[in-house]
């Protein structure tokens, strides 16, 4: 192995090391910032909790707010599921008609452009059941990047390549499920990594907004209880579970999307330094 080669490799190991060992430096050097604050400020607790507090708490509290959690995640993935079906289905009607993708789509910006604060007031008049308006207000944050980013990838496939599938013959579906669904596969895995935070963001403030309470409400009704109470330092402890549920989401979906890219897409494969 020559000495360019030896100098590649060496560069290529810091940067993987430098990924996750930088955000951890920048992480760690905040939390002892926000503790050193908290003492050389006097702050009391039920204004802002040190760091440490917060970890136990969050231990502490692990009853009370992991079920909380649960309740949360179901309505998340539920949302996530029901976007990607309605939206990938969606996006392939756009695909194979341009007619109804002009008819429907201006609905679908509606939707993604209208606060789900302005919107809820009317689900709460028109459904009944609590666990179904949840649902609907995280489907309507999380739906429109799969609609958008799908119809784009079903969109920018190569005409040459549609010439070619059309000189030979293919039908219509025969594009779509070798051609065009392949080529959109990079942009639907794209929109599904937004969608899965605004999923959880959209559960999150649909029980918000709902003032959803009792045994089975989840993480939002936590942090609203815990305010009214003071109970501050539980209150740190549900966002602190609710982002890192966000990062695990956010996390776990590149890994899905890298495993199914990186062997044949340009943003998957690693490059040559």
């Amino acid at each position: 192995m020559d000495a360019e080669e030896q100098a590649r490799l060496r560069a290529r190991q810091r940067e993987r090391i430098g990924r996750w060992l930088m955000p951890l430096l920048i992480m760690g050097a905040a939390l002892i910032l926000w503790d050193r604050i908290c003492v050389w400020n006097e702050i009391p607790p039920y204004i802002l909790p040190r760091p440490w507090l917060v970890l136990t708490t969050l231990w502490a509290d692990a009853a009370i707010l992991l079920p909380a959690l649960l309740v949360t995640l179901k309505i998340t993935f539920l949302s996530l599921l029901l976007a990607v079906t309605g939206g990938v289905g969606l996006a392939v009607l756009f695909a194979q008609s341009r007619w109804v993708e002009m008819s429907l789509f201006p609905f679908a910006i509606i939707l993604q452009v209208t606060p789900i604060v302005a919107i809820f007031p009317l689900i709460n008049i028109y459904v009944d059941n609590q666990t179904a308006k949840l649902l609907l207000c995280a489907w309507i944050v999380a739906f429109f990047p799969i609609l958008s980013n799908t119809t784009l990838g079903l969109n920018s496939v190569d005409r040459n390549l549609l010439d070619y599938f059309k000189l030979n013959g293919a039908s219509r579906w025969q594009t779509l499920w070798h051609l065009r669904l392949p080529a959109s596969m990079p942009y639907f895995l794209g929109g599904l990594k937004i969608a899965g935070g605004l999923a959880l963001i959209g559960a999150v403030v649909a029980e918000f907004v709902a003032g959803a309470a009792g045994q089975e409400s989840g993480l939002a009704s936590r942090i609203i209880e815990a305010g009214y109470r003071l109970k501050i330092p539980r209150l740190f402890a549900a966002l602190l579970l609710i982002s890192l549920t966000g990062i695990l989401i956010f996390i776990t979906l590149s890994a899905i999307s890298h495993l199914i890219l990186r062997r044949w897409h340009e943003s998957a494969i690693e490059r040559e330094r």
